[in-house]
């Protein structure tokens, strides 16, 4: 795999952070501006056909980003994972969503579950979380047969509840579920109870560990903007989530139809920095936080062709950017390069990448990679 190492003295990304800055404790947002790196020249798809965890290579830097799915939308695709991806830090992993065959594709990519450090959910959509109970539920049940399980309780970072439910399309009458507006940490206990008598069973007749010992939930604070559930994502600057000795995490609001909250995550490191832009229409509170980002990973849909009913195709439009409007969000934001994935086309399965590369060229500079399923790119 080639890569270029290049740095650039232009700019929010201008220098090199030193670790030690990276663990300094206060000033977060400063050491935001201190942050550059070298966007990688190549990347590595995933064979086709693999189906072995061991097919994937281990990882190959110091940073890598590893897209474990791509797939935006609840519908069940064959030729795609739920959206996930990871990001691999000196060795240890950090997962950024965790859709459909999440923790299945975690090993795929030749990821330990032991290395697992932190999971981050960019909002509490179906897609985003569907496979977020695995990891706890089955990837700290007996080592698998690589003698691999998690090591120990995984902090995670993730929204708190919404506060309430906005009006049903069109006017109507929609049912409710309860607790109707569950945030992270109520979401993982309810899922505790969900499957209490498996849990309870394995634990008397082949002493597994208690799942509810495997998790820490951090419910993610918002700063003082004025948002709600009715006012989404206002105008907000990068605020801090966590950091420990290997990464810095920001994150800001951003705007997914009647989701609340709904975050994008910044990632910095003493190698590099990668911006996950959770989904989110046009914002300028993604560019701020995206500044200068070394990979911007970005969702994207179409809806060219499409005749969708109305309610699908408002949604579509208040809460995802178009392929076609993507390259001018790069470009303000000066990133490095710019990589799509959870990627949803409500007429082409599977998608034509080069028209799709194409179209998210417009507007900008950099080089572009259509995501594809356990494609991994070297940053460091």
């Amino acid at each position: 795999m080639g890569l270029i190492n290049c740095c650039s003295d232009a700019g929010a990304g201008a220098g090199r952070l030193a670790r030690r800055s990276v663990l300094s404790g206060v000033g977060g947002l400063a050491a935001l501006a201190g942050i550059a790196g070298c966007a990688p020249s190549g990347t590595t798809p995933a064979p086709a056909g693999t189906t072995a965890p061991s097919a994937q290579p281990p990882p190959r830097g110091k940073l890598e980003l590893v897209l474990l799915g791509t797939q935006a939308g609840p519908p069940i695709e064959a030729d795609r994972t739920g959206i996930a991806s990871a990001l691999i830090v000196d060795g240890r992993t950090y997962v950024i969503d965790c859709g459909r065959s999440a923790a299945t594709q975690y090993l795929r990519a030749g990821l330990t579950l032991r290395s697992l450090s932190a999971i981050f959910l960019t909002h509490l959509h179906a897609d985003h979380i569907a496979d977020y109970y695995n990891f706890f539920m089955l990837g700290g049940h007996i080592p698998n047969t690589h003698k691999d399980s998690l090591a120990g309780p995984i902090a995670v970072y993730g929204p708190g509840p919404a506060g309430g439910l906005p009006a049903a399309f069109g006017g109507g009458q929609a049912p409710t579920v309860a607790p109707p507006a569950p945030g992270t940490a109520e979401m993982t206990e309810k899922a505790h109870e969900a499957y209490a008598y498996s849990t309870n069973i394995f634990m008397r007749d082949m002493s597994i560990r208690d799942p509810r010992t495997l998790s820490q939930v951090h419910e993610i604070a918002l700063p003082e903007v004025g948002a709600s559930y009715a006012t989404t994502a206002p105008p907000t600057q990068p605020f801090p989530v966590m950091r420990d000795d290997r990464v810095q995490v920001t994150a800001t609001l951003v705007p997914h139809g009647p989701v609340f909250p709904a975050f994008a995550f910044r990632f910095d490191t003493a190698y590099g920095s990668v911006t996950f832009s959770g989904d989110t229409a046009k914002t300028d509170n993604l560019i701020t936080l995206a500044r200068g980002t070394d990979i911007l990973v970005h969702e994207a849909i179409s809806v060219e062709g499409a005749n969708p009913n109305p309610a699908v195709l408002d949604h579509m439009l208040q809460s995802h950017v178009l392929v076609q409007e993507l390259g001018p969000i790069a470009q303000k934001a000066q990133a490095k390069k710019l990589v799509l994935s959870h990627i949803g086309d409500l007429v082409e399965s599977p998608i034509n990448i080069d028209k799709w590369t194409n179209w998210a060229r417009q507007g900008y500079d950099g080089p572009v990679t259509v995501g594809q399923d356990l494609q991994r790119f070297v940053i460091a």
